[in-house]
């Protein structure tokens, strides 16, 4: 665990322990929103270990077009079909 969790954790632990011996509902306060600055804490301390937008949208796209390769042979059955039927709709429609 990072140092800065381990330091804000031990600090709202230690403003928790003091605003409930002065106040319950200051110290409930202090518990709730001080833990939630320590997820704060704990979430943005591995935020530039992720991969940056553009290795996202690199692997997307690799994604995409791996499936666009697959269903390819689906997309000419389609497009050999529609040509069928348009053939068929301009026959009627030349009578």
């Amino acid at each position: 665990m990072p140092k800065r969790t381990v330091v804000a954790g031990a600090l709202w632990v230690l403003l928790c322990v003091l605003a409930f011996l002065v106040d319950p509902v200051l110290g409930a306060c202090v518990l709730i929103f001080g833990g939630i600055g320590v997820v704060v804490v704990q979430l943005s301390s591995s935020w530039d270990e992720h991969p940056d937008f553009e290795a996202r949208e690199l692997e997307r796209a690799r994604r995409r077009k791996v499936k666009w390769e697959k269903n390819a042979p689906a997309r000419e059955k389609d497009a050999a079909r529609y040509a069928a039927h348009q053939a068929r709709k301009n026959r009627e429609n030349a009578s």
